[in-house]
């Protein structure tokens, strides 16, 4: 039997392995590869021919947001997609897929990594959020993108980069609004004025660009077209049955079987419990703090959107991974919450989990959000209760007084 000393130095090989940024930056291209190979050879893309054909249809002045013979599906991303996917629609199409696939998996990486953590603990971060990126990879979701621009909304206003960090909320917002959190950062702004106006100047640029390509009417009637479609989709998903609405609102309807419960109360309750952290202004100045606002801002919008799938919960995911990590001493409830989102949230889509559970249980009662509600509602418990002056949070740079 081997000796505690003895088990410790056979598993030190296989630290420095997972430890290494090298074999993890490896890890996720070869998963963006592979993921892209088996759907082409299964002609499993029907997101990417969503993607494709906003371009397409632009250029030929079609509605962006009516159903199609193509994919049988619509479209949800803002007019400005169009233009943004354009690069990769212009190619063939498992080149196009590949190019798209690399380019979401390289900007989480890069996002990843520029937050100010520990490289070992960047890689842990990185190595929690696999699986998620996995998920979101097999369905072409632009997800583990949105999830870069909240990152880096961040951690360009951290860095005083306020014009960057306009840039990515506004991006953001114009492909799926789901980047309008990264208002949630405004507080930490040494410059708020130039913050405003560069997020101005950033919204007039990405309203106004499609129009030099695709023509002014067509534009500001896609807009129109736009916001109708996000509303008809809000009720479509609102069901018992749907594959979407994986959010607190979905588990209260799915668990009562009431579909006509509405999410406004959720919704404001949602908002105010996620706004009581900002009370504790002289908390701001703390790296510590402002990691937690960050993970918060990630969870918050997956959880309270009808439109969360399960490809959604990269996002939400992020936030689990930096919450946990950050911990300077993990207590029981976080590990057994921590393990909980590993199993019920990232597990639970894929074979690794029992079949009979996962489809009479998880998916019936929406459960992939619970572990992540539960976690959410720590981590603003531990924002108004923990100092973090006394935070002996570990990280590459200092803090910002």
């Amino acid at each position: 039997m081997l000796s505690s000393s003895r088990f410790r130095s056979a598993l030190h090989p296989i630290g420095i392995f997972f430890n290494n940024k090298k074999v993890v930056y490896c890890t996720y291209f070869l998963l963006a590869l592979i993921v892209t190979l088996k759907q082409y050879h299964n002609h499993s893309f029907n997101n990417y021919l969503i993607f494709k054909y906003c371009y397409v249809h632009a250029v030929n002045h079609l509605n962006l947001y009516t159903t199609y013979a193509e994919y049988n599906d619509s479209s949800h991303y803002g007019p400005f997609f169009s233009l943004l996917i354009a690069p990769f629609a212009l190619l063939p199409d498992f080149i196009g897929m590949l190019l798209w696939q690399f380019t979401n998996t390289a900007f989480l990486l890069w996002a990843i990594t520029k937050l100010p953590l520990k490289e070992n603990q960047t890689i842990a971060v990185l190595w929690i959020c696999a699986h998620e990126l996995l998920t979101a990879l097999f369905s072409f979701q632009v997800n583990p993108g949105i999830t870069a621009m909240i990152i880096l909304s961040y951690v360009f206003i951290r860095e005083k980069k306020d014009l960057w960090a306009a840039l990515m909320i506004m991006l953001g917002t114009f492909i799926k609004l789901y980047g309008i959190v990264g208002l949630a950062f405004f507080f930490f702004s040494k410059q708020k004025p130039k913050f405003i106006m560069y997020c101005v100047l950033w919204a007039v640029a990405f309203f106004v660009l499609p129009m030099f390509f695709f023509s002014p009417d067509y534009i500001l009637n896609m807009y129109g077209e736009w916001y109708y479609s996000l509303s008809k989709k809000n009720m479509l998903n609102a069901s018992l049955t749907s594959y979407q609405d994986i959010s607190v609102m979905g588990m209260a309807r799915r668990m009562l079987q009431n579909i006509s419960i509405p999410n406004l109360p959720f919704i404001v309750v949602g908002l105010l419990i996620f706004l009581l952290p900002y009370a504790r202004i002289r908390q701001y100045k703390h790296t510590g703090f402002q990691c937690m606002l960050l993970a918060s801002t990630l969870l918050f919008p997956v959880l309270f959107s009808t439109g969360s799938e399960s490809p959604t919960y990269i996002i939400a995911f992020a936030g689990v991974a930096i919450w946990f990590i950050i911990q300077p001493k993990k207590t029981s409830w976080q590990i057994f919450l921590f393990c909980l989102a590993i199993v019920l949230t990232s597990l639970s889509p894929s074979d690794l989990f029992p079949k009979y559970l996962r489809d009479n249980y998880v998916k019936y009662y929406a459960l992939k959000a619970l572990p992540c509600l539960l976690i959410w509602l720590t981590l603003i418990f531990e924002m108004i209760k923990n100092d973090f002056s006394k935070y002996p949070i570990t990280l590459n740079t200092a803090e910002h007084e």
